[in-house]
């Protein structure tokens, strides 16, 4: 039994190419590719949204259904598509035209737990229509988190779906429906029992997270540091007691990288393509940078990169009380992203301010981010917490050393450079405060200037591996774990 392959359906509101905001697209697209490379069935669902749709038009319909809330019906159309051309693994795409192929963003509407409700249901009635029932339904974070909750409390009732077990990954528990939870009154709040309310007025109040937690066969976060992190007052948010009463059934797994798409050799945004033998070539990137964006072209002044989101918890406040002191020394700052108007503001202050040390494209996009790994010499990361991080992993293979706070997956992947030994890939600062950050930030530019030290930092950071073989493996695994829990309570 336990060496059969299993049928798995990965289960996302984003995966890469069609759609992605975050970390969470690309695990929904590089695990499914992997564990079909092991030898097991893997199909993926998401949404069909406005942009997907105009970016895709390729997709093939494949079949209808009609999504009932309270008195309302919604018409339901499923496409497939596949991942790439290399990797055929069939992604199917709920298309509904009110709630999600008429909007232009992933998240953010007063109605995504009435988007995500349907989208959960469609996912059942898929299958039934393929006449394929999965052993495996992987959803990933809140929006599908209704999903183990569907298949546990009605449609396990039925017998084509009596055998099929649920995993719950967690990618970030701050979010758990629309909206912030804490901002939910207390006497509206979920306590996740039973199935989820069918009137649309009710379905609003629903903790999406909560009730993937207390219904999936298995729950995972997305590294062993942040599952016993999430565990706890300090990041539990507000989930830690029920958390620690399925403990038996929580577990991490660190994500990987997909070298296939991550790699400065040959990754198209990167204007000049290089390896750990040919850094010399990753100069280049940083002289050309330097060039077209105005700063100082000077090869011996470290650039410290940063593509995130501008949120609170990628340490934002930190980078805001720290960088005019950082300013002051020689060092200069490649920005993308966008996010908090507060942070969009305050670094085009910063740009006008230092035009020949900071240059910054305030909004993300990929390529751009791949120009700044290639480009820069070390890559700022200074999360309040990070459930695993996928960024720190990037830099590293472009050659940009990390700079972190010891936290989460963070934690886990990037270990203090001891300059005695020659041991660590990165600086890491324990307190997540301006001062602390600032003394990481001073010892990774003190190193910078002792270039045989830093090449061999460099050379040995790129050579490090996070692939997605061993967390692929590490995810059957844990599916057959799933399905140990579920007989279990026959």
């Amino acid at each position: 039994m336990t060496s059969r392959p299993l049928s798995i359906a990965i289960i996302s509101a984003e995966i890469a190419p069609f759609s992605k905001l975050g970390g969470q697209a690309d695990v929904a697209h590089a695990l499914p590719k992997h564990l079909r490379t092991l030898g097991h069935e893997v199909s993926a669902v998401t949404p069909l949204y406005r942009f997907t749709a105009q970016a895709h038009p390729e997709i093939e319909h494949v079949g209808d259904t009609i999504i009932t809330v309270g008195k309302k019906k919604y018409p339901v159309r499923f496409l497939r598509s596949q991942l790439t051309e290399q990797s055929p693994v069939p992604v199917y795409f709920v298309a509904q035209e009110e709630l999600f192929t008429s909007r232009g963003k992933v998240y953010g509407y007063p109605d995504d737990n009435l988007r995500f409700y349907v989208f959960s249901r469609a996912v059942f009635a898929l299958y039934e229509m393929l006449h394929h029932i999965p052993d495996i339904l992987h959803a990933h974070d809140w929006a599908p988190g209704l999903v183990p909750n569907l298949l546990d409390v009605e449609y396990r009732k039925q017998p084509a779906w009596a055998k099929t077990a649920s995993v719950f990954t967690i990618h970030n528990l701050l979010y758990q429906m629309q909206g912030m939870w804490y901002e939910v009154p207390p006497t509206k709040r979920d306590r996740g029992n039973g199935l989820p309310p069918n009137d649309p007025a009710k379905i609003r109040w629903s903790n999406f997270s909560l009730r993937g937690i207390k219904h999936a066969d298995a729950i995972n976060a997305v590294s062993l540091r942040y599952a016993e992190e999430i565990m706890t007052k300090k990041f539990g948010e507000g989930l830690d007691g029920v958390l620690r009463r399925r403990k038996e059934c929580v577990f991490g797994i660190i994500n990987g990288i997909d070298y296939t798409v991550f790699n400065p050799s040959f990754d198209p945004h990167v204007p000049i393509h290089y390896d750990w033998n040919s850094l010399d070539k990753k100069l280049a990137n940083k002289i050309a940078y330097q060039k077209e964006f105005g700063l100082e072209v000077n090869p011996d002044i470290p650039l410290l990169g940063l593509a995130h989101r501008f949120t609170e918890q990628k340490g934002f406040n930190l980078i805001m009380e720290i960088l005019p002191a950082l300013l002051q020394e020689k060092v200069q700052l490649a920005i993308t992203g966008y996010g908090d108007r507060g942070y969009v503001h305050f670094f085009r202050q910063v740009v006008k301010r230092y035009p020949l040390q900071v240059a910054a494209n305030l909004s993300f996009d990929e390529p751009m981010a791949s120009r700044i790994y290639a480009a820069s010499d070390m890559f700022l990361m200074p999360s309040r917490f990070e459930p695993c991080g996928v960024s720190q992993l990037i830099s590293l293979r472009y050659g940009a050393i990390p700079i972190v706070h010891r936290v989460g997956g963070l934690a886990e992947t990037i270990t203090d450079f001891n300059p005695r030994t020659g041991i660590g890939n990165g600086f890491v600062f324990d307190h997540h405060t301006g001062p602390s950050l600032l003394v990481a930030l001073t010892r990774g530019v003190e190193t910078f200037k002792y270039p045989k030290v830093w090449e061999h930092l460099t050379w040995q950071g790129m050579q490090q591996s996070f692939s997605w073989e061993l967390p692929a493996r590490k995810y059957i695994d844990l599916y057959r774990q799933a399905i140990r829990n579920l007989h279990a309570l026959d």
